[in-house]
C-alpha cells in the first residue's frame, strides 16, 4: 500500500488542479465570453458548492460503493470532463461541466484520504495526514500558477486538456490498488448534528473557520480582477505568480505541533494566527503588485495557521464523535469558501476594492471574536 502513496499524492494534486485552475484566469473567461464579474466567479463557486455538504450527505451515497471503484471512477470522469471543458465553446457548457465536476471532487478527495490513512500506522497517522494537507496546498498553488502560465503562453485550453489526460492515466494506474480502504464519511442523524453543534467549542470553532475560509476564498477569487485594474497588461502568468504565498501553508501544516508548543496552546496560537491573518489582509489596500505579492505570504501564513490548528483541535476534542465532528468542520470550512467566492463580489462590483477588503476584514474580526471566546473558557479534553 505504501508503494501507491506517491501515485495517490499525484491524484490529489491533479484533483486540486481541477478545483482551482480556473480561478486566476477568470478575467480571461470574462473577456472571451463577454461576462459580468459575478457571472465569471461562478466558475469557482459552482465547483466548490458540493464540498460544503459533502461530509454530511455523501455518507449516504458512498456506503453503497466500493472505495476503489469510487476513486477510479471519479478520477476517470473528472478527466473526461476536464478535457470536455478544454473544448467547450459556450459559458453554459463550461459552467455545466464545472457543476458536474463539483459533484465528483468530494468523492475523489474522500477516497484519497481514506487510502492515505490506510497506508499509515496509528503512530504515523498525524504525519500522514499532515503530508496530505501539504500535498493539497502544493496542488492548490500549482493549479493556479501553472494555469496562469499556460494561459499566457499556450492558451488556457491546453492546461485543462493535459490535466484531464493526467487524471485518466492515473485512474488506470490504480488498477492494482488495495480494496481494503473504508470511506471516511459517516452517516450522521439530524439529532446528532444538532447535538455536536450544541457543544460550545464545536460551535465556536466551526463558526470561526467558516469566516476564515470565506475571507480567504473571497480575496483569492477577486484578486485577479483587481490586478487587471491595476495593470491592464498583466497576463495569466503574473496573476498566477501572485498565489506563491500559498505555499507557506506547507510549512505551517508540517509544524503545527511546534506552533502550539511555542504559543502555549491551541487557542492562543489561533488568536496569534488570526491577528497575522487580519494584518496581512490590510496590506492589500495598497494597490501595488509587489506589495500585494509580499502581503500574500503574511495573509496565507495567518490563514493556514488558524486552519491547521483548528482542524487538529476540534479533532482532539471530538472523542468518539470524531468522524462526524470532522465532517461538520469541513462542511463549515467549504461552505464558507463557497460563499466567499461569490458574496463579497457584490461589494466589490458596487463599491470597489477598498470596501471589498473592509468587508472581508469585518468577517475576520468576527472570526477573531469566536476564537477569543474559545480561549476565554478552554474546553476539557474528551476521554
Amino acid at each position: 500500500m505504501k508503494k501507491q502513496t506517491p501515485i495517490l499524492y499525484a491524484c490529489a494534486i491533479l484533483v486540486l488542479f481541477t478545483l482551482y485552475a480556473a480561478q486566476p484566469i477568470q478575467p480571461l473567461f470574462k473577456a472571451q465570453f463577454a461576462l459580468g464579474d459575478l457571472q465569471t466567479v461562478i466558475f469557482t463557486t459552482v465547483i466548490m458548492l458540493p464540498l460544503g455538504v459533502a461530509p454530511i450527505l455523501y455518507g449516504y451515497i458512498l456506503e453503497n460503493f466500493p472505495m476503489k471503484r469510487m476513486l477510479r471512477t471519479s478520477l476517470f470522469l473528472l478527466g473526461i470532463l476536464e478535457i470536455g471543458f478544454s473544448l467547450g465553446d459556450s459559458y453554459a457548457i463550461l459552467i455545466g461541466i464545472r457543476a458536474v465536476q463539483g459533484l465528483l471532487i468530494p468523492a475523489a478527495l474522500t477516497s484519497l484520504v481514506s487510502y492515505i490513512s490506510a497506508s499509515a500506522s496509528v503512530a504515523n497517522m498525524q504525519k500522514a495526514l499532515g503530508n496530505y494537507v501539504a500535498i493539497t496546498i502544493v496542488g492548490g498553488f500549482l493549479g493556479r500558477f501553472l494555469s496562469g502560465i499556460f494561459s499566457e503562453y499556450f492558451g488556457w485550453r491546453l492546461f485543462f486538456m493535459l490535466t484531464g489526460a493526467g487524471l485518466i492515466v492515473l485512474s488506470f494506474s490504480l488498477a492494482k490498488i488495495s480494496d481494503s480502504a473504508k470511506s471516511g464519511f459517516g452517516k450522521p442523524a439530524g439529532r446528532e448534528i444538532i447535538r455536536i453543534l450544541g457543544v460550545r467549542h464545536n460551535a465556536l470553532i466551526c463558526s470561526a473557520i467558516l469566516c476564515v475560509f470565506f475571507a480567504f476564498q473571497g480575496l483569492l477569487n477577486f484578486l485577479p480582477f483587481e490586478l487587471g485594474n491595476i495593470d491592464a497588461t498583466a497576463g495569466g502568468g503574473k496573476t498566477g505568480l501572485m498565489y506563491a504565498g500559498y505555499v507557506i501553508g506547507i510549512v505551517v501544516a508540517l509544524n503545527a505541533t511546534r506552533v502550539i508548543r511555542f504559543f502555549g496552546g491551541e487557542s492562543r496560537a489561533m488568536i496569534v494566527g488570526m491577528m497575522i491573518y487580519i494584518a496581512g489582509l490590510q496590506v492589500f489596500h495598497v494597490r501595488s503588485f509587489v506589495v500585494m505579492f509580499l502581503s500574500m505570504f503574511v495573509f496565507c501564513l495567518g490563514m493556514f495557521m488558524v486552519h491547521s490548528l483548528a482542524a487538529g483541535y476540534i479533532n482532539k476534542l471530538a472523542g468518539e464523535r470524531k468522524s462526524i465532528t470532522n465532517g461538520l468542520y469541513f462542511s463549515f470550512y467549504y461552505a464558507g469558501g463557497t460563499l466567499g467566492t461569490f458574496l463579497p463580489g457584490i461589494f466589490y462590483h458596487r463599491w470597489g476594492w477598498h470596501v471589498f477588503v473592509s468587508v472581508l476584514t469585518f468577517v475576520l474580526l468576527l472570526a477573531l471574536v469566536f476564537v477569543m471566546l474559545l480561549a476565554r473558557r478552554p474546553p476539557a479534553l474528551s476521554r
